[in-house]
């Protein structure tokens, strides 16, 4: 029988095996993306909480912010737990949501400080995150082989 008469089969996953001893960057690259996702559907539940009213200054709850603050508040509860679950899934297009969220909230936040007040404590944070994603990134494309 040749090659290719020979039906395709796939090996069985074993959960025993851990790829952590193998592996040890593609493995804490895979608990940082989890740990971001956790903290990008944390951000994102919190704007949603704003736009059920929670911190509204006035009885008429979320339309009583000024509309850049609305405006802002929607996307960011709408990108932020999309990015999450691209991150949980780890997805290719978990971290270029993530991204995006962090530099659009970082230019809001900077350039623009009296949307969100300039609570400039965030993006610290999350640029820090961003490197750390950068540098394991690149550390587990050195442990691929070539």
């Amino acid at each position: 029988m040749k090659r290719e008469d020979r039906p395709q089969t796939l090996e069985p996953v074993h959960s025993g095996e851990s790829e952590g001893g193998e592996k040890p960057w593609s493995f804490r690259l895979f608990l940082f993306l989890r740990a971001m996702a956790a903290f990008s559907l944390a951000k994102g539940l919190y704007h949603w909480a704003v736009i059920c009213g929670l911190n509204a200054p006035g009885p008429s709850g979320f339309d009583a912010h000024e509309k850049p603050y609305q405006i802002a508040t929607v996307y960011s509860a709408i990108i932020d737990p999309v990015a999450g679950v691209g991150l949980w899934l780890t997805a290719p297009w978990g971290p270029v949501l993530w991204l995006t969220s962090v530099i659009s909230m970082a230019a809001v936040e900077v350039l623009f400080p009296r949307i969100f007040g300039a609570g400039l404590l965030l993006v610290p944070i999350e640029l820090m995150m961003l490197g750390g994603y950068l540098w394991l990134v690149m550390q587990t494309a050195r442990e691929q082989p070539a």
